[in-house]
């Protein structure tokens, strides 16, 4: 007998057996394929559902969107499959036909989680990322993210097949495993500028056109990129540094504040009365009181200095923009310069006072002294 014969053989045995199985267990096989139907119409109504909750978020960063993309992956290839595991195992297939059914049904099962997991990663990530692809110019770290999880997965499925298949997949993983080491070290510089860069679109630090600080810079930030971050110095230079850098030194991000806090220091001289000195920080509340963005903290006479008796005044303005700052404290120096002055409370400013005696011993002051009348 050759080959030709034995093959015909075993699909005539394959064929006999199935029709005796349909013949004899045709009640069984009914109710497997009502119940495979069923399950069919389940996971496409849970697919629509899905497809219906990703239209319904154009921005595609609510967790429901999450949920959509994840159930609006899933396949017909494995709805059957699943529907043909079922009907297989109600109905008691022939051997053959089971195991080739197992089989389909295990390829198919570990490329639908592939799927799943896939979108289920990349959905979380792109909600924590928020929307933070357009505005940093980090198109191309999500398209780079994508294809390594991707490619992850999908290693990690094709090794689960291969094993529940009986294949030896020990060499494959021990292979793989040296492989990416080898790749990891050859490219340390690369990874680690990368990875600061999704540290950058999951954590939020700052984003493009935000003012921050660091070291001895301070720019707006102009692109964030996959290696290097773009800023923009206040002196008009573009300063370039690799994201990984960047994260290891102290950030200041100048764009998210409320309101800004100022501080302001005055002198006024020794001689002032110390009954002014009592009413300076009521007139310098009244000052800061008076501007539309200003708001008054404290102001105290803080300091014996060498020349001054010196006062901090602090307060807040309304409003995060620097010119705003700047104009409010215009406002307050200029308001405290009037108010002295028609108090006549005089400013301190570094002098140094010498005392002499006439040749008699008598003490000469260095000042005027008013006559009495």
């Amino acid at each position: 007998m050759n080959q030709s014969d034995s093959l015909d053989t075993q699909a005539n045995r394959l064929w006999a057996d199935m029709a005796a199985w349909i013949s004899d267990h045709s009640l069984q096989i009914i109710l497997g394929l009502a119940a495979g139907v069923i399950i069919v119409a389940l996971l496409l109504g849970l697919k629509w559902i899905g497809m219906r909750l990703c239209a319904t978020d154009p921005t595609h960063v609510h967790w429901r969107t999450v949920v959509g993309r994840v159930l609006a992956r899933t396949r017909i290839w494995f709805m059957i499959a699943l529907a043909a595991r079922l009907v297989a195992g109600i109905a008691q297939a022939p051997e053959m036909v089971a195991t080739t059914i197992a089989v389909i049904f295990i390829v198919a099962t570990t490329l639908q989680v592939a799927l799943w997991a896939r979108e289920l990663v990349l959905g979380v990530i792109e909600h924590r990322a928020g929307g933070l692809e357009d505005s940093s110019g980090l198109g191309s770290a999500i398209g780079i993210i994508r294809l390594l999880v991707t490619i992850a997965i999908f290693v990690i499925a094709i090794v689960v097949v291969l094993d529940n298949l009986g294949v030896n997949v020990t060499g494959l993983v021990a292979g793989l495993g040296i492989g990416g080491i080898a790749i990891g070290l050859a490219a340390q510089g690369i990874f680690s500028d990368l990875f600061a860069a999704l540290s950058i679109l999951l954590d939020k630090p700052f984003r493009r056109g935000d003012t921050i600080t660091f070291g001895a810079t301070t720019g707006t930030v102009e692109n964030i990129g996959l290696k290097s971050t773009r800023i923009r110095a206040l002196t008009g230079e573009e300063v370039i540094i690799s994201n990984a850098k960047l994260l290891e030194q102290q950030v200041q991000n100048w764009a998210l504040l409320d309101r800004r806090r100022t501080v302001m220091n005055f002198g006024l001289v020794y001689q002032t009365a110390p009954e002014l000195l009592a009413q300076v920080p009521l007139e310098v509340k009244e000052i800061v009181d008076a501007q539309p963005l200003g708001t008054f903290d404290r102001c105290h006479a803080a300091l014996f200095a060498a020349s001054s008796i010196d006062f901090e005044l602090v307060f807040f303005v309304e409003s995060p923009d620097y010119h705003d700052l700047m104009g409010v404290r215009q406002a307050v120096l200029l308001g405290i310069m009037r108010r002295f002055a028609e108090l006549k409370i005089d400013f301190a400013y570094p002098t140094q006072t010498s005392y002499t005696a006439a040749p008699d011993g008598t003490f000469v002051l260095p000042y005027a002294v008013e006559k009495a009348d």
